[in-house]
Order: structure tokens, then sequence, then C-alpha cells
């Protein structure tokens, strides 16, 4: 159940304040009725109308955002432009960043307000590969991949890194594919092989493969089908 100013709210680009007035001159109804207060509580199965017109609830967003470099994977940030102020949505106060990038991290950033998807998404146990093209300081040693592959132990863990796989680009360039999210893991990863991360790109995670129309800083909503990517079970 929600209230009723709420659901109204999120079903359109009305605010609270908005919805009260309309509610205050009698012209929200619920069923034919009029509503008597924003704190009526409303499940959706509800016909709620406004001057006559029907309403439905807002369904949940889901974007992916080419983030640029100097931009901060939060909702707020007294020093730097984050990457909720690159979405021009309505209710943009309502969405959450689903996993994380530095702020000289580039590419792939997802966004929603769905949280339930958020947390597939970032949970543990689920196992979503995320894939970066990482430059490098230095040539690659031949024994990387298989380093890679056994799981390289970082400073500071208990455990080894889940097993990552690695495709060679060229001398000092691969895609690196983790399962994991530690603090800036790969950054770490490379470190505990003598090596330093010169440049980091977020190209896919899970089955969303960032749109490569998309310019450093633009957004596009995702397809039903990169949605449900997500939620389908791992094998």
């Amino acid at each position: 159940m929600l209230r009723l100013d709420k659901y109204i709210s999120n079903a359109t680009d009305l605010s609270r304040v908005e919805v009260k007035r309309y509610i205050k001159y009698g012209d929200v109804t619920i069923d034919d009725e009029k509503a008597i207060n924003g704190a009526q509580k409303v499940s959706g199965d509800e016909t709620i109308c406004i001057e006559g017109s029907a309403i439905s609830f807002a369904e949940n967003r889901y974007f992916m955002l080419n983030k640029p470099a100097g931009v901060v994977s939060a909702t707020k940030d007294s020093n730097n432009s984050t990457a909720l102020d690159l979405i021009f949505e309505h209710r943009s106060d309502e969405l959450q960043i689903a996993g994380r990038l530095d702020i000289d991290t580039t590419g792939l950033l997802l966004i929603t307000d769905d949280g339930q998807w958020n947390h597939r998404l970032t949970s543990p146990r689920s196992d979503c590969q995320k894939i970066y093209r990482v430059t490098l300081g230095i040539p690659i040693t031949p024994d990387y991949a298989e380093k890679l592959a056994n799981g390289v132990w970082l400073k500071g863990e208990k455990h080894p890194c889940l097993p990552a796989t690695m495709e060679q680009i060229d001398d000092e360039t691969v895609l690196l594919s983790i399962a994991e999210g530690k603090y800036h893991q790969v950054k770490r990863m490379f470190a505990a092989l003598g090596n330093h991360v010169e440049a980091l790109h977020r190209t896919q995670v899970g089955g969303i493969i960032l749109d490569e129309s998309l310019e450093p800083g633009d957004y596009r909503a995702l397809t039903d089908a990169e949605v449900a990517s997500i939620m389908a079970p791992t094998a």
C-alpha cells in the first residue's frame, strides 16, 4: 500500500504540493469517489483519476550511462559532478546507481529506481560478470592470464580474488572479466602483478553491453531484454 499523494506524484510530473491541491479542490477520485486526503492508502488496483483522466503507476526505470572521467558515482557530491547530474529525468531523486565506478574510470554505468534489480545486479551471489578494457603502464608478461585465472591475492584481503579471464589486445591493453566488485579491484589486481593501470573503461555488465553510439556523458533507457538479462538466473 502507498500514500495517495506519493502514488500520484510517482505516476505523474506533479509535486506532492500540487497533488494535495488537486485533492483539496475535489479533482482526484478513487473508483469514482472523491479522495479525502493525500494520506489515504491505495494499492494501485483502483481507478485513480485527476479531473476525470485515469492515471497509472509509473513503471520502474532503467538507464545506461557512458560515464566520463571526472564524474563520481554518487547521488550528491559537494566537490565533483555526479553521474545523476547527467540524467535529466523526472523524479531523478529516486534514481540510484547500480554498481559504482571510480572517478577516473569511464564507461558503462547502470542507473535505476528498482531496488530489487539493483540488488540482483550488485549482490556477491549474482556472479554478474563485468568486462573492462584496461590500459597498463608497462608491457604485459606471459604469466598474467594464468595468475588472473588462479585468483590474485590483494593486499589486506583474507581471500584471493575469484578467477578472472583476460584477453590480450596488444602489449599494454587487455579485456578483463571479473565477477566481483572489491574496492579499486582492477587497479589492485594489476598492482599485485607488478603493473599499474593507466586507463580503465567498463564495456559490459552481465548481458548489458555499452552502446557504442553513446558519447561520454550520454545515456539511454535500457531495452526490455537488457533489463531482463540481469534478473535471469545464472546457470
